[in-house]
């Protein structure tokens, strides 16, 4: 089957006749311009998720962000807690029996 692929788009599966319904010359040409703008900043995600992965894996624990420390420092404080959750002895989320 013949078929008329935006340059630089190469389809590695095969490609049977359903495939023309799904992925038109145009919805190529879409996902063709998404990984065009997009894949620089892809691979910049994934590398910092992996640099972030390997400090976590070497032992360092997460934190808190250095710009909310005002927040954590401040003598804030909620509300007083509702009755109803303060007395929890009961809560139906849901159906009685299995499915």
């Amino acid at each position: 089957m013949a078929v008329n692929l935006p340059q630089g788009v190469e389809v590695l599966a095969d490609i049977t006749p359903a495939y023309a319904e799904i992925l038109t010359p145009e919805a190529l040409a879409f996902v063709a311009k998404l990984h065009r703008r997009f894949e620089p900043t892809r691979r910049e995600r994934i590398a910092a998720r992996a640099a972030r992965q390997a400090e976590l894996d070497a032992g360092k624990l997460p934190d808190f962000l250095p710009q909310t420390a005002a927040v954590r420092a401040g003598d804030w404080k909620i509300a007083p807690l509702p009755a109803d959750l303060l007395d929890r002895r009961v809560e139906i989320t849901g159906r009685w029996s299995a499915r």
